[in-house]
């Protein structure tokens, strides 16, 4: 499903650098030496909330470190910076290719422009766009998914484990990416159970306002909704999501997390009894499976789009609560059925 250009293992060198930290970001890992321009493995950019959001950049980092362990690459990731605007972002993907990086991944649709601008300048490299598919490039991969798909399992998962018959949907940012969870969610929820409220809640208008970075937001929205009676909320948020799950585990009810299995991150550990399942989407695999096609000579490129059928989206069965509850999973079984036949036309907006 996936294709990318040949780059030869041989010759990595062993000095390391450390991308510059400047408008261009700071890097997170690091890499061999800038004159070995083969060998060296991917590049990261890192979308709002950087690593260690337990979510979407996490799932791209997971990507990358499977990669790296197979192929024995030695790749890097850059952090965003606060404020930066897209000629900034161009210039940090300019940088990493000259660096000799392929792929080259911007991690988020914020990406697109500058994917865009500076696949343009470096054709014979293959450069990664997450969430984005306007680009029209030979050596550029548009890595989408159907969110809708995996969000309505979520919604047939709070209809029937709600007891208020209240649940919640929290959106990091008010645009077209984050409806279709939306839609999903609300849709899953409308075909499984009638007499359920869906109350929503966008956190800003814009990225820059902090919507896909900020826990306090998540955390404030979640609590409001408690208190309209919501037991079951699910998160759509990035970073902030974190924010919606301590008010969940604080208020002893239900979270449904989103694009990682949160259940099983460490750093949410302490709130994992209050993580009923995660709506997942294979960030991961996009991310290998474009370095694993460079690496094979047939680089990936046009839009690769990752639904429920592939296996590109899903939920997480981690907490036994979720996986032991038959009834819940014999509703599922037969929604997966009938998304993947398509009797089932999920709405993206």
């Amino acid at each position: 499903m996936r294709r990318l250009s040949r780059i030869a293992v041989a010759g990595i060198a062993s000095a390391t650098l450390a991308v510059t930290a400047s408008a261009c970001g700071s890097s997170s890992s690091s890499s061999s030496s800038s004159s070995d321009s083969k060998g060296k493995g991917l590049a990261l950019a890192y979308d709002v909330g950087g690593k260690g959001d337990q979510s979407f950049n996490d799932a791209a980092t997971a990507g990358m470190d499977k990669a790296d362990a197979e192929f024995g690459y030695k790749s890097t990731a850059v952090e965003p910076q606060d404020g930066e605007s897209d000629a900034d972002k161009a210039q940090r993907l300019e940088q990493l290719a000259k660096q000799g990086y392929n792929p080259v991944i911007g991690v988020g649709y914020a990406y697109a422009p500058a994917v865009k601008e500076v696949a343009a300048k470096f054709p014979k490299v293959t450069f990664g766009v997450v969430d984005d598919e306007q680009i029209k490039a030979d050596n550029v991969a548009d890595m989408v998914f159907t969110e809708e798909q995996g969000s309505y399992l979520a919604g047939v998962t709070a209809a029937l484990t709600t007891k208020t018959n209240v649940v919640g949907f929290v959106g990091g940012v008010d645009i077209p990416l984050i409806h279709k969870f939306e839609a999903g969610y609300k849709q899953g929820v409308e075909d499984t159970k009638k007499g359920v409220t869906v109350k929503s809640q966008y956190l800003t208008e814009t990225a820059q306002e902090g919507g896909f970075a900020s826990p306090d937001k998540g955390e404030n929205a979640a609590e409001g909704m408690i208190d309209s009676k919501a037991d079951v909320i699910y998160a759509a948020a990035g970073l902030s999501g974190q924010g919606v799950i301590k008010a969940a585990a604080a208020n002893k009810i239900w979270a449904i997390g989103v694009d990682s299995d949160q259940y099983k991150q460490d750093a949410l550990a302490k709130y994992k009894d209050s993580i009923l399942t995660s709506a997942l989407k294979d960030v991961a695999g996009a991310v290998y499976n474009l370095a694993k096609s460079v690496k094979d000579g047939k680089p990936e490129t046009g839009v690769v789009r990752a639904d429920l059928a592939s296996g590109g989206v899903g939920l997480a069965d981690s907490n036994p609560v979720f996986k032991d509850n038959a009834t819940l999973q014999e509703a599922l079984k037969k929604a997966e059925a009938g998304i993947k036949d398509g009797s089932i036309k999920v709405k993206t907006s």
